[in-house]
């Protein structure tokens, strides 16, 4: 009995398997224009469903994963607050002794130890008390303002297909390649049972 059939069945169909899901990923982005046959319009699934695509993530993004809302609420955190607190300080003394006196040269001769303390001592908790109120403002009109699902939606609908092609590739390059395999795999057990069944036959 000759067995190259039966070894050439299973990597026959390996290979047959691999290059149609080979296909397949590739035909989710080409082709990017409608191609017109007599029966049938052939076009890459992202290219011809784009719009529907970016909608439908903008609305899982806002729904699932951060809203308007949420970002408003790490605003009003305190413990932000807390942090430019400490930082205020430093602030005030880089704006007095550089931004201040590069502007008015003549600042530089008032601005000494003593007198730059006194000022940090009048305007530090001047600001410290406007702070808490500035972030409570800024969240509320981002609250107001902010719709996270169209700005996505836009963010998508302005990619050429070539740049959505690559972020896509880039998250789910892994998962395409796995795909890939899963068809050479599922072509090459085929094909044993091929074999195997044309073994029993003969």
């Amino acid at each position: 009995m000759n067995a190259i059939p039966f070894i050439l069945a299973p990597i026959i169909c390996a290979a047959i398997g691999w290059f149609t899901n080979y296909v397949a990923v590739k035909m989710l982005f080409h082709p990017r224009k409608p191609i017109r046959l007599p029966l049938f319009t052939i076009q890459g699934v992202f290219p011809k469903r784009k719009s529907a695509l970016a909608a439908n993530l903008g609305d899982v993004i806002e729904r699932e994963l951060i809203c308007a809302g949420d970002i408003s609420t790490l605003l009003r955190d305190p413990a932000l607050a807390g942090r430019l607190h400490g930082q205020l300080d430093a602030y005030v003394e880089k704006l007095l002794t550089k931004d201040l006196t590069k502007a008015v040269p003549m600042a530089a001769m008032f601005l000494t130890g003593p007198t730059l303390v006194k000022i940090k001592e009048v305007l530090v908790p001047e600001l410290e008390r406007f702070v808490p109120e500035l972030l409570t403002k800024a969240s509320s009109e981002l609250e107001a303002s902010l719709d996270v699902s169209r700005h996505v939606r836009e963010r998508i609908e302005n990619f050429s297909m070539d740049k959505l092609e690559e972020v896509l590739f880039a998250i789910m390059s892994k998962e395409f390649r796995f795909i890939e395999l899963v068809g050479g795999v599922l072509g090459f057990v085929i094909g044993l049972f091929q074999s195997a069944l044309f073994a029993l036959s003969v």
